[in-house]
């Protein structure tokens, strides 16, 4: 049955382009899928039609229709697939660093899609046939621990955590420079940048972002810290960090470009995923080690 959710901009949101603030606000929806939905005249502002480039005003009432799900005939490929957990509900799953995690331009096979779709089969639909079980993402670049439902009632369970933010999400990342506090919490409103459309950055008038960080290793020009995530916004990590001028190591986007024990990515790993189960209601927490390439580095810096 189709689905129907109702999102109100507040101030700070306001100037948001239509299409990504309804992928904000619905994590389980992707961009290109909010665009379709709008061209289907499957989204009303304040009752009218607009273009997915409409600039959200506060006070805007936006309803988003979610239709049903179609069949999925993207291709099951036998990739390589580390599941930790499984059930009739959910698999959880450590994602390998380079892995894209659904199917989009560029990028139509090879995915996390097509490789759950190979050792699951049985994934929820609400999100049509190019991200089959996909709750939530990481970046290509990123590895670890992420969750994907097997239907459409622990779909929307897992959705509603991550929208009202009470997913458990715990990272680890190498960032450049020596932070000299122990504890600490970057608390600066992301959106996205006005100098480059493609990136997000730290503004007055973004969407509210928290981050909590604990030092756990020093090496004079790196520092290694555990990022606890009170909010989920995109790139989050990546852009905080640069923000405090300490951005992640490898980070090309949002760092200055250098490779660092050549890397080509970010050094920034999943390494905690915590949730209420969609059917038991019962808290289940997944833990993730760092992968190799990144063992190897810290295996060097400690030298």
């Amino acid at each position: 049955m189709k689905e129907i959710e109702t999102l109100l901009v507040e101030e700070n949101m306001e100037g948001e382009r239509l299409d990504s603030f309804v992928a904000e606000m619905l994590e389980s929806l992707s961009r290109s899928s909010v665009k379709l939905l709008n061209d289907q005249d499957k989204i009303k502002v304040n009752g009218k039609s607009v273009k997915a480039s409409y600039r959200v005003h506060e006070g805007d009432e936006i309803v988003v229709v979610i239709p049903e799900p179609h069949s999925i005939d993207i291709k099951p490929q036998n990739l390589p697939l580390k599941i930790l957990y499984q059930d009739e509900d959910v698999v959880v799953l450590d994602k390998a660093k380079g892995m894209v995690v659904h199917p989009a331009h560029g990028n139509w096979d090879n995915t996390l899609v097509n490789a759950l779709m190979f050792h699951v089969r049985d994934l929820s639909g609400i999100n049509g046939e190019l991200r089959p079980g996909i709750v939530h993402r990481l970046d290509k670049d990123t590895s670890g621990v992420m969750m994907a439902a097997k239907n459409d009632a622990a779909h929307r369970s897992l959705a509603e955590q991550i929208k009202v933010h009470s997913i458990n999400r715990e990272y680890i990342a190498l960032v450049h420079g020596n932070i000299k506090e122990n504890l600490g919490s970057i608390d600066a409103p992301i959106g996205r940048s006005q100098a480059d459309r493609k990136k997000m950055s730290v503004t007055a008038d973004g969407r509210p972002a928290v981050s909590n960080y604990e030092v756990m290793e020093r090496f004079g020009e790196y520092t290694l810290v555990k990022v606890k995530l009170l909010t989920g916004r995109t790139h989050q990590i990546r852009v905080h960090f640069a923000y405090i001028q300490h951005p992640v190591v490898g980070d090309a986007v949002y760092g200055s470009g250098k490779k660092h024990f050549n890397l080509t990515s970010q050094a920034l790993h999943a390494c905690l995923l915590g949730f209420i189960h969609p059917r038991s209601g019962e808290y289940m927490e997944f833990t993730c080690p760092l992968p190799e390439y990144f063992e190897r580095i810290l295996a060097e810096l400690r030298k």
